[in-house]
């Protein structure tokens, strides 16, 4: 997902550009509850975001979801089919659901299942025989009017909106939120379906694009059409996607690793033109990430770019995109150095996340670094595809501007509760540094792209991420995890020079802390080994002032006159 912070506003108004100003304070008014910190949690956070009892005894294998969307009514009707297999003590299953939608019935095996309500989840009784290891299927009947999105992606739900031309377009989105805004499944990270298929009914006037392959189109007697697509690969349940509208279809193909990967472009019928110009940036995209990060992801379901009227979201093998066909995040550039104006940030970063959120996803959202420090270090690594190393550390390094060091990166586990949003800007410049640790490129890309081997398809802990990169980097870096993700200091490094020695150490730091950094002694580069206690170096120049500390280690130093 995007993210556009309070410090984004404090660089931009620096201009002196009255119009800029009162633009960027009315997006902060839009945004400024999207990340609000949670100070208290209740018994619904805990049903959202835990592995309970009633979800931790089934696995779900497949999800058959069919929905008619009444557009005139704002309101949906459809069934859940969820085939799942037995994996613990049965007892009550727990089906997420949020209000105002209901359940009309629950059906298993021809019987009809009695069920409760407790906020925004059901607990059905379940009757019959549910052994080991055995496939089952529960299909859920429901109706309503969903939740609607007030400020997608960020607030999410159903958009209900219209196109220029005044045709009906509607659209959904959900991360954080759920995808139990608008569908009834088991709404936990944790659990992802190993195929599904989604058959949306819609008026014979539009089109529904969802995620995977296009399968069938149903024609009924009422002026409907069913669109049916079918995702072939594991998928989280908030990437999947509903977009229904006028669209207009084009398609090009991309010669990648594992052969031609099919582009699919959704867009509205007055943008064509636009798109074909625009949309050339997706090949070289795909080919940067590649080389970075490995095989694309989702070969047998295809990559598609779909319109939508807000401005992005990471939807697998289906990604929203609304920059209105220009580059950067809406024509403006993130990192204040002009390389985030040479291309489009919704295409690079959202299409990161097929990588990390779709192909690697957390299994607590407390966890969504994962998700969002790598995309927004993808877009360094983009840069650096197209304009050499040099530009794409100006830009992860003129993100920090962006950096509120407001509270951890990482949340509180259990609850359905994300981080900070510095997981962005502070999280792709932890990799940054951590690349420049371990000082080796070839090993750095191998890491990238055993990250995807090794977690193929799969959800994710941080701590296994971190082990992961600790084990193949062979370096000590829990220290460096520990104090960027879990706490909001930064690393200062306390100096005394004299001569042609140099004491040092670091403060502003968690107990037992140590990091390598890099700096110059006038024009010689050294390293450092630097601990919580003073250590002493002697320096291969005399009079050395000030420490010119690597551009790429995302720390503060501090020269004191004595220890």
């Amino acid at each position: 997902m995007i993210v556009l912070t309070s410090q984004t506003s404090n660089i931009i108004l620096m201009k002196p550009r009255i119009f800029h100003l009162l633009s960027i304070v009315m997006m902060l008014a839009c945004f400024s509850s999207v990340h609000a910190q949670k100070d208290h949690f209740t018994h619904q956070d805990t049903l959202r975001g835990s592995n309970t009892p009633q979800r931790a005894w089934w696995d779900v294998v497949y999800y058959d979801l069919h929905v008619s969307f009444l557009i005139d009514q704002k309101q949906i009707m459809g069934y859940n089919a969820i085939t799942y297999r037995v994996t613990g003590h049965p007892q009550d299953m727990q089906m997420d659901l949020m209000e105002p939608l209901e359940i009309d019935s629950v059906l298993q095996n021809g019987r009809h299942l009695d069920f409760t309500r407790d906020g925004n989840a059901y607990f059905i009784k379940i009757q019959s025989a549910q052994p080991l290891h055995s496939i089952q299927t529960i299909r859920i009947y429901y109706h309503g009017q969903p939740h609607e999105a007030t400020n997608p992606p960020w607030q999410g739900g159903v958009t209900w909106t219209k196109d220029k031309l005044g045709n009906p377009w509607v659209v959904t989105s959900c991360q954080g939120l759920g995808a139990s805004s608008w569908w009834p499944c088991k709404d936990y990270l944790a659990d992802e379906p190993d195929s599904q298929q989604i058959a949306i009914t819609v008026p014979d006037t539009l089109i529904d694009v969802s995620n995977g392959r296009l399968q069938k189109i149903i024609r009924h007697p009422n002026h409907t059409r069913t669109y049916v697509w079918f995702v072939d690969d594991p998928i989280n349940n908030y990437d999947v996607a509903v977009n229904i509208g006028k669209y207009a279809h084009w398609q090009d193909v991309y010669n990648g690793l594992k052969g031609k990967l099919t582009l699919d472009y959704w867009v509205m019928p007055y943008n064509l033109k636009q798109s074909h110009a625009q949309f050339k940036q997706v090949k070289s995209m795909l080919k940067c990430f590649e080389y970075w990060f490995g095989p694309y992801p989702w070969y047998r379901d295809g990559y598609k770019l779909v319109e939508t009227p807000y401005l992005g979201m990471e939807h697998q093998s289906c990604v929203a995109y609304g920059n209105d066909y220009e580059n950067g995040y809406k024509g403006r550039d993130l990192s204040g150095t002009g390389w985030g104006l040479k291309w489009d940030f919704i295409i690079v970063h959202e299409s990161a996340h097929e990588w990390f959120g779709n192909n690697i996803t957390d299994q607590d959202i407390a966890d969504m670094w994962i998700h969002e420090s790598f995309a927004n270090y993808a877009e360094a690594l983009y840069v650096e595809c197209q304009y050499g190393k040099q530009a794409g550390e100006d830009y992860v390094i003129g993100c920090r501007r962006l950096i509120r060091n407001d509270r951890p990166i990482i949340g509180h586990y259990g609850v359905n509760d994300e981080g900070s949003e510095d997981m962005y800007y502070k999280g792709g410049n932890m990799l940054n540094m951590i690349r420049h640790i371990i000082g080796n490129d070839s090993l750095w890309r191998a890491i990238l792209r055993g990250l995807n081997q090794t977690f193929w398809h799969q959800t994710v802990t941080s701590r296994q991420i971190e082990q992961y990169i600790i084990q193949k980097s062979k370096s000590d870096l829990q220290p460096v995890f520990d104090q960027y993700l879990r706490t909001t200091q930064i690393p200062e490094l306390e100096y005394v020079s004299r001569n042609d020695t140099l004491w040092y150490r670091w403060t502003n730091v968690i107990p037992d802390f140590h990091m390598l950094v890099r700096f110059f002694a006038g024009n010689h580069p050294l390293v450092l080994h630097a601990t919580t206690n003073w250590q002493q170096i002697t320096l291969p120049v005399s009079g050395v002032d000030v420490l010119k500390i690597d551009r790429n280690f995302y720390v503060n130093s501090r020269k004191l006159t004595q220890m």
